[in-house]
């Protein structure tokens, strides 16, 4: 049998654990197994979403972020420690999974990603996760992932405020990320200006990870059409519903559909 269709004996044994979930058992592992997924942002969402991608057995993860490591990014960006301070965020990250699961095929994009790089880097994958801090790249992503009918998990966080949902352009009655936030704001702040708690983003990037499984294994239900809001000061959450804008510029009739 050839070895991408079956899980060896180290791998049963690293992956026990899920494989015991009668939702993903040894069929989903495979898929999980067979699956490429781009993380947009190596910060405090993408920390998360790396590591426990990387440890669940996603076998090839494509890393994007052009940043470098700055002693200000350790009090939340997990996936980096002090002696990466300096390194790009890219490099050190790829230390830190390869040491943690070396069964995992790791691609690098260590420069910010324009319209045609960007397209490229979402052709080559099954999923993408938007971990990223910047509203033009948000777009950006989303786009790309509508043109390509690829699935995208969107996270964001900061001060003490969480978002998370699940756009999935190959169901038609999804939404994109621009249904539901428009031409957003360019005087978006920053967690470098407004501040954020580390375990805030390390919540919201690890709900990520989740919804990324779900959708790789195939198993539950994943948040396609809901936005699920995180209140960290009174450790609430609630849910809303959000609807395909039919007008919509980027996924609606006559664009990109």
């Amino acid at each position: 049998m050839n070895e991408q269709s079956t899980l060896n004996d180290d791998e049963l044994l690293r992956y026990s654990r899920q494989i015991l979930l009668a939702q993903i058992d040894v069929e989903g592992q495979l898929r999980l197994k067979h699956s490429r997924v781009l993380i947009v942002g190596l910060g405090g969402l993408g920390s998360p979403v790396a590591l426990y991608l990387a440890a669940a057995g996603v076998g090839e993860l494509h890393l994007a972020d052009f940043d470098t490591v700055d002693l200000t990014n350790l009090q939340r960006q997990i996936v980096h420690d002090s002696e990466s301070i300096g390194q790009g965020k890219v490099d050190s990250a790829m230390a830190r999974l390869a040491a943690l699961n070396p069964q995992v095929r790791l691609q690098a994009h260590r420069t910010a990603l324009d319209a045609d790089s960007l397209a490229a880097a979402v052709a080559a994958v099954d999923l993408v996760l938007d971990c990223c801090d910047n509203f033009g790249t948000r777009e950006a992503v989303n786009a790309a992932c509508v043109a390509a009918r690829k699935p995208l998990v969107s996270g964001a966080a900061i001060r003490l405020e969480g978002q998370l949902s699940v756009f999935d352009p190959r169901r038609a009655d999804s939404p994109c990320y621009h249904c539901l936030y428009g031409h957003g704001s360019e005087a978006e702040l920053t967690c470098s200006e407004a501040g954020v708690v580390g375990p805030l983003v390390g919540l919201v990037g690890s709900l990520q990870a989740l919804e990324a499984l779900k959708l790789l294994a195939g198993f539950g239900e994943p948040l396609i059409g809901r936005l699920l809001l995180v209140d960290a000061l009174g450790s609430r959450f609630r849910e809303l519903r959000v609807k395909r804008d039919p007008a919509c510029s980027v996924c609606g009739a006559g664009h990109g559909q």
